[in-house]
């Protein structure tokens, strides 16, 4: 047993308090972000292209089957025959030329934006700020951040660019195919002839690509 004095009712009560604020008037984080973005984008793109082409692809197929059939027959039979003569003879030019003047030097933010206060000169002139109470240190967030950003971005990118190209292509297909699957006492029988003549040629052609880019650019 211990032989120090318990309080009374009389006693508890003449005790004081103060009373805690609710847990809802406490954050964690407050942020109050002011952006203001002058962004000056600039992209002048010249392409050109030209393109002189002969293609040419001739195709013949055959297809035949069987298929779970008993005693029967499947044939197939591709023929080709075919002349293929391709020429070219002319000129390609692609031709891009691209002059830019591009003027970004503005520095000044569009209005509507926020100016940021300098900051306040000299001192306090002696006034003391006053001690914060208990309320006041549970009143309020934990984390407050008030920034105020200005950004004035000049972004520039021409492009220029030419393609020029002569092609011949010649792709001439011949398939047959035939088949017999799970079947008893069939034939299955394939042929694909192909007889086909290319001739090819260039003749006096030019490819020229020029790409002549000039570009005056202030930021």
């Amino acid at each position: 047993m211990s032989d120090e004095p318990r309080l009374s009712s009389e006693d508890l009560a003449a005790e004081a308090g103060t009373a805690l604020p609710n847990k809802e008037v406490i954050s964690l984080l407050d942020l109050n972000i002011d952006l203001d973005a002058a962004l000056d984008v600039a992209a002048p793109i010249d392409l050109a292209g030209a393109a002189n082409a002969n293609v040419a692809a001739p195709i013949n197929a055959a297809v035949s089957a069987n298929v779970l059939s008993i005693g029967s027959e499947s044939a197939a039979m591709a023929t080709q025959h075919g002349t293929i003569d391709q020429g070219i003879s002319g000129v390609a030019i692609a031709n891009a030329p691209q002059d830019s003047t591009i003027d970004q030097s503005n520095d000044t933010f569009d209005a509507g934006g926020t100016a940021v206060p300098p900051p306040p000169t000299g001192g306090t002139g002696g006034v003391t700020a006053p001690t914060p109470s208990p309320e006041a240190l549970l009143d309020g967030d934990l984390l407050n951040i008030d920034a105020d950003i200005g950004i004035d971005a000049d972004i520039a990118a021409p492009v220029a660019g030419a393609v020029a190209a002569n092609a011949n292509v010649a792709a001439p297909i011949d398939a047959a195919v035939s088949a017999n699957i799970a079947s008893a006492l069939s034939s299955s029988a394939a042929l694909a002839d192909q007889d086909v003549s290319i001739n090819q040629h260039l003749d006096d052609v030019t490819a020229e690509a020029n790409a002549d880019q000039t570009s005056d650019i202030t930021q």
